[in-house]
Parts: C-alpha cells; structure tokens; sequence
C-alpha cells in the first residue's frame, strides 16, 4: 500500500471518528469551510471513467449534490461541461474558494425533502452526488429521491459503501455500476 493510501486511510478514520464525535451535520458545521475529500485523485479517475462510459455530454446542466470542495464541479470543468451548479448546506466557503463560483444554494438534504429544488424551477440533465448520499438520515433517503426525480432524469451517485441502495419505488432505476478502487459509480434513470 502506497503513502497515499495511508493517508487516504488515516483521513478516513479521521473523518468517521469526527463524525462519531460531532455527528454529520456537526462535523460540516464546524469544518465545512476547510473541507476537502481525501479521495480526490481517485474521484478524479472515476469521473473519467464514467464521463466516457455513460457517454455524459458537456452541454448537459449538472447538478453537484453535496458538492464539498468541489471536487466534481472542478473535475467536470476540466472535461469542459460548461453548466454546472453546487448545492451544499456547509462547504459553500470551501467551495467557491476552490472553484471561484458561487454556491448555487445552502441546502441540507431535509430541505430537499421538503421539495425546495422543485420549488425552486430549476431542471438538470445530471445529478452527480459524490461521497454525501450514504450520509442521507435513513428516514429522509426515500424522500430525497423522491425530490430529486422531479429535477432531473439521471441520478449518478459516488460512494465508498454499498449504500444507499436505492428502491424503485422511489422513481430511480440501477441502470449500470462499476467500482474503481474502492468507490462504487451507480447510475440511476428516473422511471418516466
């Protein structure tokens, strides 16, 4: 095993252990502003992989979920898609540091829930949510699906867990996967 991966490895302990401490939300509240995904060089690869393997167009609108730093909308950048925005309740600091944008909203999952995304008119071809749905509270996970097939027709999540797992029932179809290192990319079609 590489440095790299120790640290990557360290940092995930890290992470959980502050989790554990803080709780999610604690932990985004108190250092969201200096967050950054100790997972980036691989997120890099995988982002990649699935740009090409899914054939994702860069005049597509995407929405990064949970965008943390802005790992993705700054990967994606690179790859010229041009319509990207970032919705994240505690790393906008970060965020706009890094990418030089404005977040596009400070939303939490339970506002989503809600249906503030809906409300809001806005539509994406893709929502990409890297490293953040595993941490959906278990009784909003069928809600914030919900919500989010009513803004876009692809769903592709990023995890280092085999969760969340998805229902049908909820309007998203697994229509491939593939795992790269460890991080899993699932691809999702609304059901309409």
């Amino acid at each position: 095993m590489s440095n790299e991966d120790d640290d990557n490895e360290d940092e995930d302990f890290a992470i959980r252990h502050a989790y554990e401490k803080y709780g999610v939300n604690g932990y985004y509240s108190q250092y969201g502003s200096d967050y950054r995904n100790p997972h980036e060089a691989r997120l890099k690869i995988i982002v990649h992989q699935l740009v090409e393997k899914w054939n994702l167009k860069s005049t597509e609108r995407i929405l990064d979920l949970a965008c943390g730093s802005g790992e993705i909308t700054l990967i994606l950048r690179q790859l010229g898609f041009q319509y990207i925005n970032g919705i994240d309740p505690y790393t906008s600091e970060a965020y706009e540091k890094r990418t030089g944008n404005s977040i596009h909203a400070k939303w939490t999952f339970e506002q989503i829930a809600d249906g503030c995304l809906e409300s809001e008119g806005e539509f994406y071809d893709i929502i990409i949510c890297s490293f953040a749905a595993h941490l959906i509270q278990p009784s909003y996970l069928p809600l914030v699906m919900i919500q989010l097939r009513f803004v876009a027709k692809k769903l592709i999540i990023l995890t280092p867990h085999k969760r969340p797992q998805l229902s049908p029932e909820w309007g998203w179809i697994l229509k491939d996967e593939f795992v790269h290192e460890r991080i899993r990319a699932r691809l999702y079609t609304s059901d309409e």
